[in-house]
């Protein structure tokens, strides 16, 4: 008898570990990808972490949101490097498990609530939406099942302890380096729309042959001697039901997505003055160099933010007695605060003001720089990587 069942269990063991390897390289290279895309700007996933804060009342986390994502990107890829190498089966199934069952519950409340409309999984690289991410989360926790319930076969790649050690240890500094790298240097990567080489101008407008969202009205209506209520389009409800006096309208109609069209990449760039003036054009337009520094709350800098932004100051006043350019603050911040640090820093920069969303996706640096020529973005630094004038002059303004 044990001779009849031996190849049938030998054929199951080869499917399990087909099984198991497949899963192993399906999810640690998702992971991997997962956490390198958001590590490449740490700041823009924290700032969808702050969306989920807000919708679980956990506004106090926001001043760590940015720490919290290096953490979890930094988690992602080293679970998954570990998973192909084998290392600490145990925790690391335990790991895929409870962080995938977590991103499952987040996406599908945020798809089902409609309270995120984004899930950040991969950063601005490949937006996704709540439903796609759920799905996504569904078929990943499918093959991170597999993992777990047949983590006893897992075989590290190396046997040697001390190797392990010493390549853990690389994968953990590095997977946690990247994060911390980028919040200070900027993304290797740039997904968003301001981006080196970026024409601001072509980028607010619809493009030639492109069609917007297009939406339908859905009115309520009500028999007035019936009483029977039913649902109607803006199409219907013109098509002769307006001219029926036994109909009418109840409450206020609502609008739906009917087909999704072109999105504007830079949809909401409004810059103005103290005095609420629109000078959107004249700063996109400039034929100049325009140096804009970007603080989108001005009133929470550090002390290093604040030294970072007096030597920004210094080198574009050096600049600006040599050299026709423009140089403007651009915060979100009131005109009150705004006023004050300009008095106590004596900035040579014009203050003007915009709404955070788009401050965010200018620069991920609090401050940042942009250099503007003919609304085109020349350049963009961190606080820390803003040149000295001689550079500048060297490799721009000088040209």
């Amino acid at each position: 008898m044990e001779t009849n069942f031996t190849p049938t269990r030998k054929k199951n063991a080869n499917t399990i570990d087909i099984a198991l390897g497949f899963s192993r390289i399906f999810v640690g290279i998702l992971f991997i990808f997962s956490g390198f895309i958001k590590a490449n700007d740490p700041t823009g996933f924290g700032y969808k972490l702050e969306e989920y804060f807000l919708v679980f009342h956990m506004d106090f986390l926001n001043d760590y949101s940015t720490w919290l994502a290096v953490l979890i990107c930094g988690l992602e890829i080293i679970l998954g490097v570990f998973l192909l190498l084998g290392f600490y089966k145990n925790k690391v199934a335990w790991g895929l498990l409870l962080l995938t069952i977590f991103f499952l519950f987040l996406t599908f409340y945020s798809a089902f609530f409609e309270v995120v409309t984004s899930c950040g999984c991969f950063g601005d690289a490949i937006p996704l939406t709540p439903w796609q991410s759920f799905i996504k989360d569904v078929i990943l926790l499918a093959f991170v099942i597999v993992i777990f319930k047949y983590r006893a076969r897992i075989k590290p790649l190396l046997s040697n302890p001390t190797t392990r050690s010493l390549i853990s240890t690389l994968v953990i500094l590095l997977s946690f380096g990247i994060g911390v790298y980028t919040i200070y240097f900027l993304p290797f990567i740039d997904f968003l729309p301001y981006k080196e080489g970026n024409n601001i101008p072509e980028l607010m407008v619809m493009p030639d042959g492109e069609e917007a969202d297009v939406y339908e009205s859905i009115y309520e209506i009500k028999h007035k001697q019936t009483g029977e209520v039913k649902k109607v389009t803006d199409k219907e409800y013109m098509e002769g039901i307006w001219e029926d006096d036994n109909w009418e309208v109840v409450g206020e109609p609502t609008s739906k997505l009917v087909k999704k069209g072109y999105q504007i990449p830079i949809p909401d760039l409004l810059i103005s003055d103290a005095e609420g003036n629109d000078v959107t054009q004249e700063i996109i337009t400039n034929p100049y160099y325009n140096f804009v520094v970007v603080s989108t709350h001005v009133d929470k800098l550090s002390l290093a933010d604040i030294i970072a932004l007096d030597r920004i100051n210094t080198t574009i006043r050096d600049l600006a007695s040599d050299y026709p350019l423009r140089a403007i603050l651009l915060t979100s911040s009131s005109s009150e605060v705004a006023r004050g640090l300009q008095d106590e820093m004596d900035l040579v920069l014009e203050t003007l003001y915009a709404d955070n969303v788009p401050l965010k996706s200018m620069v991920r640096s609090n401050p940042g720089v942009l250099l503007l020529q003919n609304g085109t973005v020349i350049k963009k630094w961190s606080k820390i990587t803003f040149p000295s004038k001689e550079e500048l002059e060297e490799d721009y303004l000088a040209k």
